[in-house]
C-alpha cells in the first residue's frame, strides 16, 4: 500500500507556519483513505451515538474544518 495523492491543499496553502502539527487526509493505492489528525478517542469515545462502534485497532481523529472543505473537491463522487 502506498499515497497516491493528498486530498485539499497542503498545510502551507492552509495557513500552517511550521507544517509540525498539520491535519491531512490521503488516498491511498488500494482506494482506501488515510487520515492523519489530533488524536481524541478518550474524550470523543463516550460520546458516539448508539449506532456507531470502534473497534481497539481504532482510534478518533479531529481535523479541522478547513482541512475537509478545501479536500471535498478531491473526494471522488462513487
Amino acid at each position: 500500500m502506498s499515497i497516491v495523492r493528498r486530498l485539499g491543499d497542503p498545510p502551507k496553502l492552509r495557513g500552517s507556519q511550521t507544517m509540525e502539527t498539520c491535519p491531512d487526509i490521503f488516498e491511498l493505492s488500494d482506494g482506501t483513505f488515510a487520515v492523519m489528525g489530533t488524536e481524541a478517542t478518550a474524550d470523543l469515545d463516550s460520546l458516539l451515538p448508539p449506532d456507531a462502534a470502534r473497534a481497539d485497532y481504532e482510534r478518533i481523529v479531529i481535523i479541522s474544518r478547513e482541512t475537509l472543505l478545501r479536500a471535498k473537491r478531491d473526494i471522488p463522487d462513487a
